[in-house]
């Protein structure tokens, strides 16, 4: 074949990256290559504006501290229902647990295993006479007079 016989199509019209493609006659055709996007930037289907954009994140922000003040509130009021058992000195000693917090019986069950695992962490509560405060003898014996006789001496 012969220049003449080939044709050859010119389509680079002020492009700079063209392909020589071959077809199975042998023509030759050069035929532009897409460009591609330069690197660290989007292509138009890729991108929203940035109002939405900037919408999103506020949105998500939002979402982030109510989530952390659900969980701050969910803590507190666990703490607040393991004190309400009277059963640890300190209710903080119970680790938060989402299971605890939901089922009051598997509440009981993480205080058991605390206490079995730290008895030291039960709540001391004295009973019975101790010795202290008033007893039921002082209630009716008291005299004034009495007593401001045995200053007086």
């Amino acid at each position: 074949m012969t220049d003449e016989q080939t044709p050859t199509i010119d389509i680079t019209e002020s492009r700079e990256s063209t392909d020589t493609l071959s077809s199975a006659e042998g023509i030759h055709t050069e035929q532009e290559a897409p460009e591609a996007p330069p690197e660290g930037a989007e292509t138009e289907q890729d991108t929203f504006p940035r109002s939405y954009v900037e919408k999103l994140r506020q949105e998500a922000a939002e979402a982030r501290v109510k989530a952390k003040k659900a969980d701050d509130l969910a803590r507190e009021v666990f703490t607040l229902r393991v004190a309400a058992t009277g059963r640890l000195a300190d209710p903080n000693d119970l680790p938060y647990d989402d299971a605890a917090f939901e089922d009051p019986a598997k509440l009981d069950a993480a205080i058991d295993e605390l206490l079995q695992a730290h008895p030291h962490y039960a709540a001391r509560t004295p009973r019975g006479d101790i010795g202290q405060g008033a007893s039921k003898s002082d209630i009716g014996s008291v005299d004034l007079a009495a007593i401001l006789r045995a200053g007086a001496r």
